[in-house]
This record gives structure tokens, sequence and C-alpha cells, in this order.
């Protein structure tokens, strides 16, 4: 389990996070949504260890996490950054590999070419391989750092691995964005915790187990999207007033923006 407690963070003179505590738990895909500015790519920050200079704690299996050393941070723990990017002419393979850096000092093992390998597949990028990263379109790159963070953790024995997502929809059309989501929900587990920072509301709803709702800092809200998605709820965290119906596929619930006709 992920765990943080009383968590406050101050850039210059404005409190950025103010007393958040939560639980993001194994099996279970947790998104974290909000206007922009509540906070929400600090927090990820602050619990995936990027950000030190805040008080409260973070618990990774009941283990802080300042008493981890980066290296073995890096070995269970991997974060996609919203924008995320490389200014050197690496191939894709080159790119991907990278996600397995923490795991050779010299040079790749056997078992670090066959994950690359594995996760290429996954992600559909066989044909990419031998292209220069840099001539790729935004969502093409996108897909590729994904690849480069789940080769970071891929394989895992009787340790609980993290993935942590900051806004990883950006530049993806629609179909990848149900792809990258349906992929993050395969590698649910009893020994993945998984975390994304969202924005849209819907398919927060119909991927995500645990909702964290965001305003101005503080936490407001978490649960499951039947249990605590309501309109007064959108209303307090966005300003927009919402119908919430059943989706008749999904039975999850469904956000229709009230607009002026």
């Amino acid at each position: 389990m992920l765990s943080t407690s009383s968590i406050c963070y101050t850039a210059g003179r404005k409190d950025i996070l103010k007393n958040v505590s939560a639980d993001f738990l194994p099996g279970k895909f947790s998104m974290i949504l909000g206007q922009n500015g509540s906070g929400k790519s600090s927090f990820l920050k602050i619990f995936s260890g990027e950000t030190t200079k805040y008080s409260g704690t973070v618990l990774y299996r009941g283990k802080s996490i300042q008493s981890y050393s980066k290296n073995e941070l890096a070995k269970v723990r991997a974060v996609m950054s919203q924008q995320p990017e490389l200014s050197f002419p690496l191939t894709v393979d080159e790119v991907i590999m990278m996600g397995r850096y923490p795991h050779f000092e010299f040079r790749p093992t056997a078992i670090d070419i066959t994950i690359c390998k594995e996760v290429t597949e996954r992600m559909r990028l066989e044909n990419f391989l031998n292209r220069n990263y840099l001539t790729l379109s935004g969502g093409e790159k996108q897909r590729v750092h994904y690849a480069r963070v789940l080769a970071q953790i891929w394989e895992q024995k009787n340790e609980i691995r993290y993935l942590f997502l900051d806004e990883p929809l950006n530049s993806l059309d629609i179909a990848y964005q149900h792809e990258f989501l349906e992929l993050a929900k395969e590698l649910k587990s009893d020994n993945t915790v998984i975390v994304a920072v969202m924005h849209d509301i819907n398919l927060a709803a119909q991927y995500g187990d645990q909702l964290f709702f965001l305003k101005d800092g503080a936490l407001i809200a978490s649960g499951s999207p039947s249990t605590i998605l309501t309109e007064s709820l959108i209303e307090k965290t966005f300003g927009v007033k919402t119908t919430i119906i059943n989706n008749p596929i999904s039975g999850q619930p469904l956000i229709l923006y009230n607009t002026k006709q």
C-alpha cells in the first residue's frame, strides 16, 4: 500500500497542499481529479519522491519513502510526467531501454532485453524501434514513454510495484486514450499500485476504482465512482452544473454537462 498522511506543501507564500491524507491500494486504479492549480501534480510529485520539501509522511508498504535510495525506489516505482521530453536523437528502442537503467550497471542483461521486447509488443511499437524519437508525433512519443515506464517495473517478484501517471492522455487520440487506460487496468494486481492524475471525469468514472478529488489543495472527497460522484461534488470541485445518469453500457456514472440552449 502507498499511504500519505498530513501532507502540506508550500511554494513561496502559497499553500499548495493542506493536510492531505490518502491511501492508494494495490489492485485498485486510483485517480486524482481537480481543477488546474488544485495541487494534483504537486501531490503526485511528493508521493513519487520527486519533491522532498514538504511536511507529513509518505509510506511505501509501511516504510518511509525517505529511507529508500534513489536507485532502490527506481526499481519499484515508475513515473510518467505530463510532458516527458528528450532532446537527443535516440532511437525508440533506446528510449524504451532507458526504463531498465536502474536494473543493470553497464549493459542490459538478457532479462532486460526480453522485458523491453514484451513491452514493445504490448504497445504495438515494433515498427517504430529504429525510428528517431525526435521524428515522432506527440501521441507516438507518449506511447514510447509509456513503454519506457512499463519496462521499468514490468517484472517484480514478491515486491509491490508502483506506477504513477501525471495526465497521461495528453496528445493521445480517443482510441489510444482508451487503449492506454485498458492497459493500465490490465496491470492491476495484488502487487501493483496505480495512480493517475486525470482531467476527464467520465474516463475516470469508467476506468477508475477509487477517485480522489482535490480542491484548493485539500482532499474534499474520495471513494468509488458509484458512491461519491454526485452533481453537487462536481459543482463544488469544478464550478460547473451537471446531470449524472447511469452509463447504459458500463453501469458507471455518466456525467452530462448542463449547457445553455
